[in-house]
């Protein structure tokens, strides 16, 4: 929807747009999300072969952002060998819904480039 005002002084950061891409920009912080959302919870390992080509260190630095941002839960079994799951907070959780949403128009615009 066009502002009224118009786009001098305004500023794109701030916006609630730009804190939610700061939440889930680069190449594989939605497609860690939307794997937590279809099966949580999740192993680091099953994690890395369904997300095909992605380093451990790659996916380790993402999925502690997601952590540290509140939105994916880490949990550590006392065991041996050792065990990690991961998981969506609910916070993680509430914003399936705008995922669902994006699979959703990609489901019915998937081959339509013109």
């Amino acid at each position: 929807m066009p502002n009224a005002r118009g786009i001098e002084g305004q500023s794109f950061e701030g916006t609630g747009y730009s804190y939610t891409l700061s939440l889930i920009q680069g190449k594989h912080k939605m497609p860690i999300l939307y794997c937590l959302m279809e099966y949580q919870p999740v192993r680091f390992n099953e994690m890395r072969r369904y997300l095909g080509r992605v380093t451990d260190k790659t996916l380790s630095a993402n999925l502690k952002e997601l952590e540290t941002d509140g939105l994916v839960a880490r949990h550590a079994y006392q065991q041996v060998p050792p065990k990690v799951e991961y998981s969506l907070t609910p916070l993680g959780d509430s914003l399936m819904v705008v995922l669902d949403q994006l699979c959703t128009w990609g489901e019915e615009h998937m081959g339509a480039r013109g």
